[in-house]
C-alpha cells in the first residue's frame, strides 16, 4: 500500500498530521540547504521508528537543533550533545545526535567546495540508488540504503513519492527539478 492510499485509512487526527506532510512537502524539491539538512536529520532519526513519531516531533526537533541552521549545528559541543540527549522532544539516540552534528560539518565542507548542498546533489544526479548510497556513506554518518532512498525520494530526486492516481502527483511532477529521474 502506498503512502498516498494509506493516509485515507487513518483516523482523522493521524490523517491530518500525515496529509499536511504528504500534500505540501513529500516529494517536493527543496532549494534551501538548511531545509535539506533538516530532512536528512529527520530521515536519519526515523530509522527504526515510524514516520508518524518524527512528524509529531518535528517542531521540537527544529527548536532543539536551532531550526537546522547548519553552521550552528556544526559548531555544537559536548554540552549541546548532552542537551540533545536530555531533550524528550526529540529522539535521544547518541548515534543519531552525533550524526546530525557530523553531517552538518560535512555539509559545510560540501558548501565550501560546491557552493551548496543542493548543488552537490545536482552535480551527482542522476545516479542509481546503489551509487547514491555509496556516495552518502562516504560523505555522511548514519546513512544506509533506506535512509538515502527515502531522503532522495522525499526531496524529489527519486520518483515514487506519490502514485500516479494521487492528486498531488501532478503537482509534484510540475515542480520536479530538471535533473529528477526514476529510481
Amino acid at each position: 500500500m502506498s503512502y498516498c492510499s494509506a493516509i485515507e485509512n487513518m483516523s482523522e487526527d493521524r490523517k491530518a498530521l500525515h496529509k499536511a506532510y504528504h500534500d505540501k512537502l513529500y516529494g517536493f524539491p527543496i532549494h534551501n540547504d538548511n531545509e535539506l539538512f533538516c530532512r536528512l536529520v529527520l530521515e536519519i532519526n526515523q530509522a527504526g521508528l515510524s514516520w508518524e513519531i518524527i512528524l509529531k516531533k518535528e517542531k521540537t526537533f527544529r527548536q532543539a537543533y536551532d531550526n537546522f541552521n547548519i553552521k550552528k549545528v556544526a559548531a555544537y559541543t559536548e554540552v549541546d550533545t548532552d542537551r540533545l540527549l536530555a531533550d524528550a522532544g526529540i529522539i535521544r539516540n547518541r548515534l543519531k545526535v552525533n550524526a546530525a552534528i557530523e553531517n552538518a560539518k560535512a555539509i559545510l565542507a560540501l558548501q565550501k567546495e560546491h557552493g551548496s548542498f543542493e548543488k552537490w546533489l545536482q552535480q551527482h544526479h542522476p545516479l542509481p540508488i546503489a551509487e547514491w548510497v555509496k556516495l552518502f556513506k562516504k560523505v555522511f554518518k548514519f546513512t544506509g540504503g533506506e535512509i538515502v532512498n527515502e531522503f532522495l525520494t522525499s526531496i524529489g530526486y527519486l520518483s515514487g513519492a506519490h502514485t500516479s492516481d494521487c492528486k498531488i502527483y501532478k503537482v509534484v511532477n510540475k515542480q520536479q527539478p530538471m535533473w529528477a529521474s526514476k529510481k
